[in-house]
C-alpha cells in the first residue's frame, strides 16, 4: 500500500484538440483554427463550423499550417486560456499569410 502512495501522479489530459496553426506571428502564442461540424437544430443537416483559439506555445516550436494537439489550461493572458500539448504533423512547405 505504501508503493502506491509513493507513486508520481500524472495528469489525463481531457478535453484536447486538434486543430491548424494559422498565425505564429506573436512572441510565444500561436492562433488553432479547429474545424467541426453542428447539426442544424430544425432541418438536421451538418454544417461546418470553425472555431479559433489563442494557444501558449512557450518554445516557438510550431509555425503556420503545423497539425497540432491544444489542450485548456488557467488563463494566462486576457485570451489564452489554452497551451500547446504537442505538435502532431509539420507542415510540408510553409504558408505564407496574405495581408
Amino acid at each position: 500500500m505504501t508503493e502506491q502512495a509513493n507513486t508520481p501522479k500524472t495528469r489525463t489530459l481531457t478535453g484536447t484538440k486538434i486543430g491548424v496553426v494559422v498565425s505564429d506571428k506573436r512572441d510565444k502564442t500561436c492562433t488553432v483554427a479547429v474545424d467541426y461540424q453542428q447539426k442544424h437544430k430544425k432541418y438536421g443537416k451538418y454544417l461546418h463550423r470553425q472555431a479559433k483559439f489563442h494557444v501558449h506555445d512557450p518554445e516557438n516550436q510550431c509555425g503556420m499550417g503545423d497539425r497540432v494537439e491544444i489542450t485548456g489550461c488557467r488563463p494566462i493572458s486576457k485570451t489564452k486560456s489554452w497551451r500547446l500539448v504537442k505538435v502532431v504533423e509539420k507542415a510540408l512547405a510553409p504558408i505564407e499569410q496574405h495581408d
